[in-house]
This record gives C-alpha cells, structure tokens and sequence, in this order.
C-alpha cells in the first residue's frame, strides 16, 4: 500500500463521471429513473426484487425460512435486479426511491405494500407472520437493538472495508486502516456477546441473526472480500462457530441461492417462483 497523497476539497463539488472503481458506469449523485421499464409480476402475493448481495439474502433467507416453518402466505417470486443499471428503471424506483436492492411488494394487503430497505423488509415479514422476533416486549427491544445494530455497521463492512480493500481502483493505507480497525472492532463486539448467547437474542434464532450473519456470518467463512487472513477472522472463535451454526440451516442454504449470479452454476437460481425450482432449476440460467 502507498501513503495517500494529500487532497485539497474544491469550493463546490462537482461530478465527475470517471471517477474509477468498479461500479463507476452506475454511481451518480442524484435519484430517480434513468428510464421505463415495467417490473415483472409473479402469482404470489409477496414479490421480491432482488440481488444476493449480503442485504440481498437477508430477506430470501427469511422468506425460505418462513416457508419451512409452514407459513403457506410466505411464497414468493424473486426476481432478479441486476446492478448494471436495472435499479434505476421506472418500475424499481417506484417501489424504492433509493433505488437499492431488495425491495419487496405485498399484494396481500388492500393496496399493494411496498418495503425497500432490508431491515425494514426483515422486520415486516416478522411482524406478518408472528415469528422470528420475540413477543416478550423486552427481549423483542434486544432484537431490534441488534438489527439497528448491524444496519449500522454495515455501511462500515461493506462500503467502507470493503470498498477500499477489495474494489477501489487504488490501495490506500489511512482508509483500509480506518476500516479494518472498525470491523474487527464490531467483529470482537459480536465475539463477546455471543461467549454466552447460543444466538444474538439468546437461546432462539431471530430476524437479528439472518440479517447480521448475511454480512458478518459470511465474512467470518470466507466469503466477502478475500479478507479472511487479513482480518484474522479465525482469533473470532464465537463468531465462527455461530457462523457455522446458521450456515447449516436448510432454508439459509435455499436463501443464498436465489437470485445469485455468481460462482457455482448448481448454486444460483436467478429467479425463483416455486420451492421445487431448487431441485429443477429455472430457464433464467440457459
């Protein structure tokens, strides 16, 4: 890494349209659509747009969950927003002026209900169905305490750590530093909860930990950013073992392959409509 040069900021910012990194073509300073395009919609009250980011799986983790505990209400179509520029189509920002995935709609309620924000999205699932968030009023105050939590931190793990250490077009010490010292901070917070917690919330498994393992469960194996040895993510013994824990859950297996574009074909289902598409597969990967 090299020591990052001094910059003086102008007056007034202005844009500039190759500014380099990854997503340079579909980063830009204002909202709104950039063109129309209509959202496809499936048989099932709950219609998810979506990507398998972290925030991604956190509601097809949900969703799948719902459904292995028998909640027939809880079916879905996913389909598949790609970040290329689909999420600032006419149809995705009506649903989600931020224009970020997910973003869902419930036809089950007399007008149509849109939610974007995945923690937002979490919580109503839980709510809708009465599960997977405690009904005693003080333990469902600690669960929300600890999905607050982790939308908080996210924006440290992912467009902080992880931009500057794995997508930025340069590699600069202050930033990484000033990252890395934020997530292994947040990650020895969660070490040393869960030293006496079977799961965030204690003995029972709740909207809290899909959406904190989707982001530090999956760095904790390995998934997110090649920084496994960098972070030194094994020291976080707890971490790893909760981490193991939920990543051998059937439904949190189901829910990290829909709408996954990446990595093993037997492993995405692009869109997802019905439970036996996961033994079958869909014409979206032809």
């Amino acid at each position: 890494m090299t020591n990052l040069s001094e910059y003086i900021p102008p007056s007034i910012w202005e844009w500039e349209t190759k500014n380099g990194g990854e997503f340079e073509k579909v980063n830009r300073p204002i909202s709104g659509k950039t063109h129309d395009e209509t959202l496809p919609l499936g048989k099932h009250p709950l219609q998810l747009y979506s990507l398998a980011t972290p925030n991604g799986v956190k509601v097809t983790i949900c969703l799948e969950e719902l459904l292995s505990e028998g909640h027939l209400g809880a079916e879905y179509d996913a389909w598949l927003i790609r970040i290329n520029g689909m999420q600032f189509s006419s149809g995705f920002t009506e649903i989600n002026p931020n224009s970020k995935i997910p973003a869902m709609v419930d036809h089950s309620t007399k007008k149509p209900t849109r939610v974007f924000e995945s923690g937002a999205i979490l919580l109503y699932l839980a709510e809708k169905f009465n599960t997977l968030i405690p009904k005693d009023f003080s333990q469902k105050a600690e669960c929300l305490s600890w999905l607050f939590w982790q939308m908080g931190s996210a924006p440290y793990l992912g467009g902080g750590f992880g931009h500057f250490y794995k997508y930025a077009p340069k590699k600069f010490e202050y930033p990484i530093n000033r990252y890395t010292m934020e997530v292994k901070r947040q990650l020895d917070v969660l070490d040393k909860h869960l030293e006496y917690n079977k799961f965030i919330c204690g003995p029972n498994y709740t909207i809290a930990d899909i959406a904190i393992w989707a982001w530090y469960g999956q760095l904790a194996l390995g998934r997110l950013y090649d920084a496994s040895e960098f972070l030194n993510v094994d020291s976080y013994k707890n971490v790893i073992e909760w981490a193991n824990k939920i990543d051998s859950r059937p439904a949190v297996k189901r829910g990290l392959m829909v709408n996954k574009v990446n990595g093993d074909l037997k492993q995405q289902l692009h869109e997802r409509h019905h439970s036996l598409d996961f033994e079958t597969g869909t014409q979206d990967k032809i």
